[in-house]
């Protein structure tokens, strides 16, 4: 009895189903990640003909290596993975770094030394909760990654907002998990103070205590 993908079908089933050669099973699953790898791809490259190229080269190489995919990580880890490298050779590319890795091209090794105090601390006038609810605050936070540096950026797209772990954003970016550490902890900072600066309430801010080496 062949069993039918549907919408409630698990990606491990759908990937079974497809490597079997059931079409609609892939196109299922093309089907659940195209908005998610475009939606990645745009805050990656920020340019829409890019964005389209990545997520059609992506399932394009979902479709070519399916057979080799052995589940060791789950699908989503596995495609947003291909993602990720489609859009670094476009970001290597326009920089002309096809052979370099983003870590090997940029600075040395970050260190948590290096990481600059807050200037802006305040209370928030909202839960965080109700906070990530509000369309408002998605476009700030949209526009705050804008303003990320690229290699600070990459690391938060990844491992906060695809769910990717350390070890596999590093992977992903070919970089040390240390540097993966340390970048994250900078564009938390970041966008933490960009969103407060607009969020927390001026009456209740914080003036930060001087640094004991400074």
């Amino acid at each position: 009895m062949t069993i039918r993908s549907t919408s409630e079908t698990p990606d491990d089933g759908l990937v079974r189903l497809a490597k079997a050669g059931d079409l609609e099973a892939f196109e299922a699953l093309t089907g659940r990640y195209e908005q998610r790898i475009y939606a990645l791809a745009m805050r990656m490259l920020r340019q829409e003909q890019d964005a389209e190229d990545v997520t059609q080269q992506t399932f394009l190489s979902v479709l070519e290596n399916l057979d080799g995919f052995r589940g060791e990580a789950s699908f989503s880890t596995w495609i947003l993975r291909i993602a990720s490298h489609a859009a670094l050779k476009i970001i290597r590319k326009r920089k002309g770094l096809n052979t370099v890795s983003l870590e090997e091209a940029t600075e040395p090794s970050e260190t948590l030394n290096s990481i600059p105090h807050p200037e802006f601390i305040a209370d928030w006038r909202h839960s965080p909760a109700a906070l990530v609810e509000r369309n408002e605050v998605r476009r700030l936070l949209d526009d705050a990654l804008t303003r990320l540096d690229e290699k600070h950026r990459l690391v938060f797209l990844l491992r906060d907002v695809e769910g990717l772990s350390i070890q596999e954003t590093a992977a992903a970016l070919d970089l040390g998990e240390a540097n993966v550490k340390v970048r994250l902890l900078r564009a938390r900072l970041q966008l933490r103070e960009e969103l407060t600066r607009v969020l927390g309430d001026p009456g209740r801010q914080l003036v930060r205590s001087p640094h004991p080496h400074e």
